[in-house]
């Protein structure tokens, strides 16, 4: 299965694509799963064994994403890490542009610095290919984040 734990609880990769895979992820504790991929479709394999799929369909067309957009995968993945048994898998086809910018968000959601959160995901994550436009839409994203929790 084509993952890399970020954290304990954040795992980033490529696509689920077949039973056999969702089986394993179910074995690894995977409770939730960020879907980025446009491409398929992962509930139909996850509603036997329980597990939440968020699908945040998205091409990988190297434009700007919304906030809102961002938004949406960030609260579901912060809601599910509540528990800390639950573990999420944010994924796109290849784990290398899509996924890693929802995990970006989500680091940068919890707090990290996006500079460090970046480099921690390349160093454990070594194909991930940083697409500017996709660090930019994060960067916005919390800025806007932080201005709405702080108000809170």
């Amino acid at each position: 299965m084509d993952i890399t734990w970020i954290t304990p609880q954040l795992g980033l990769g490529g696509g689920i694509w077949n039973e056999e895979k969702m089986a394993r992820l179910v074995e690894m504790g995977v409770t939730h799963v960020i879907n980025m991929q446009m491409e398929f479709d992962d509930r139909p394999l996850a509603e036997p064994y329980g597990v939440e799929v968020f699908w945040s369909a998205t091409d990988d067309d190297f434009q700007p994403k919304s906030a809102d957009f961002l938004r949406r995968g960030v609260e579901f993945a912060l809601d599910a890490m509540q528990e800390e048994q639950n573990k999420i898998f944010i994924h796109c086809a290849a784990g290398v542009h899509r996924a890693p910018m929802m995990t970006l968000a989500v680091l940068g959601a919890m707090g990290y610095d996006l500079d460090q959160a970046q480099t921690t995901i390349q160093k454990l994550r070594p194909v991930v290919d940083w697409a500017q436009v996709y660090v930019r839409s994060v960067e916005e994203f919390v800025r806007k984040y932080d201005r709405v929790t702080a108000s809170r």
